[in-house]
C-alpha cells in the first residue's frame, strides 16, 4: 500500500531523510534506514573538505530550527567510504552534492556515483564564484547548466533541490527539467536570522542561516503545488513534515514522496515509521488502495 516509485527509485514508503540531518556518516544513515525511512539523503558534500561556520550553528526557535552549519563536510573522497555502510540499510542512498563552480558538482557526483549511491541530489543554494556570487538555484541558466553537466557525468537519477529564496521557483524548476533533471526537491531552507536582544547581536555565529521546520511548511507546500502543475518530472516535498497529515498534504499537492528533517528532532528516529503508519491509516480510512491514489488530488 505504501510502496512508491520516484524517478526510478523504489521506496517501500514515501518518507525520505532530508539532507543535513543525521547524514554525516554511513552509520547514521544506516540507523535511519533501519528505523523505517523509505530512502535516505546524505549531508551535502563537496570536492574538498570544509570546516563550516563558527558556533553557534544551530538554534531552536518557535516552530522551527535555524542553522548556519556552513556545508561542513569531509569531502567526497572521504565520504565515499561511508556509502558502503549506509547501503546495508537496504534502501536507496541518495548523495547530496554542492559546488561553487559547475564542474565542482559534476566531479563530486561522479565520485559518489562510483561509490554506489542510487541517485544524486544537487544542493543548488550555493553562490557561483565565476558569476560574482550569483546563486545556482536563483539563476535559471546556471541551474540548467549544473543539471546538464551532472547528467553528462553520471548515469544515475539526478534531482535538483530548489530554494524558495527566488522570485519564481517554477522558472527554476522548468530550467532544471530542461537540463535533464529526473526530479526536483522543494524546498531547501529559507534565509533567516534571530537576534539576542540582551546581547544586541545575532544568535548565529554566521549571523544569517537557514530556517526549517513546521513554520516553513505553508511556503514549501505552495512551491510543490505550483511546480507540480508545470513540470512533468516528479517532485519531492520538503519542509516541516512531522506527521502523516503533513505528508498527505504534500502528496495531494503533487509530491510523490516527502523528506523529513527537523521532524527527526521533534519526534525522534521513529518519525519515519510513525508518518508512514499515519499515511496508511489515512488511506485505509478513506478507501484508497495506495499512495498514488492521492498524489495530486488537490491539483484537480
Amino acid at each position: 500500500m505504501l510502496d512508491v516509485e520516484f524517478a526510478g527509485l523504489k521506496l517501500n514508503n514515501p518518507t525520505v531523510l532530508a539532507s543535513g540531518i543525521l547524514g554525516t556518516t554511513g552509520a547514521a544513515l544506516l540507523r535511519v534506514a533501519r528505523n523505517g525511512a523509505g530512502a535516505v539523503v546524505a549531508k551535502s558534500c563537496g570536492i574538498v573538505p570544509r570546516e563550516g561556520h563558527p558556533n553557534p550553528t544551530v538554534i531552536e526557535i518557535e516552530q522551527g530550527i535555524l542553522n548556519a552549519v556552513g556545508l561542513s563536510n569531509p569531502g567526497v573522497e572521504e565520504f565515499a567510504k561511508e556509502i558502503k555502510i549506509a547501503l546495508q540499510g537496504g534502501v536507496p542512498v541518495i548523495a547530496s552534492v554542492y559546488g561553487f563552480r559547475v564542474e565542482d558538482y559534476a566531479a563530486a557526483a561522479r565520485i559518489l556515483a562510483d561509490a554506489g549511491v542510487a541517485a544524486i541530489e544537487l544542493n543548488l543554494s550555493c553562490p557561483n564564484v565565476e558569476k560574482v556570487g550569483a546563486l545556482f538555484g536563483a539563476d535559471a541558466e546556471l541551474a540548467l547548466e549544473v543539471v546538464r553537466e551532472v547528467k553528462r557525468a553520471v548515469s544515475l537519477p539526478v534531482f535538483a533541490k530548489l530554494t524558495a529564496n527566488v522570485g519564481d521557483i517554477v522558472e527554476i524548476a522548468k530550467a532544471c527539467e530542461e537540463g535533464g533533471a529526473d526530479g526536483v526537491t522543494a524546498i531547501n531552507t529559507l534565509k533567516a536570522m534571530a537576534i539576542d536582544i540582551r546581547a544586541k547581536t545575532p544568535l548565529l555565529g554566521n549571523k544569517v542561516g537557514g530556517l526549517s521546520g513546521p513554520c516553513i511548511k505553508p511556503i514549501a507546500l505552495r512551491c510543490v503545488y505550483e511546480i507540480a502543475q508545470e513540470v512533468d518530472i516528479p517532485v519531492m516535498g520538503c519542509g516541516g513534515v512531522t506527521t502523516g497529515k503533513d505528508a498527505v498534504e504534500y502528496l495531494m499537492a503533487g509530491a510523490q514522496a516527502v523528506q523529513i528533517g527537523t521532524g527527526v528532532l521533534t519526534r525522534g528516529l521513529s518519525v519515519f515509521r510513525k508518518v508512514a503508519l499515519e499515511i496508511q491509516e489515512f488511506l485505509e480510512e478513506r478507501g484508497y488502495s495506495c499512495v498514488d491514489d492521492i498524489v495530486g488530488l488537490a491539483l484537480k
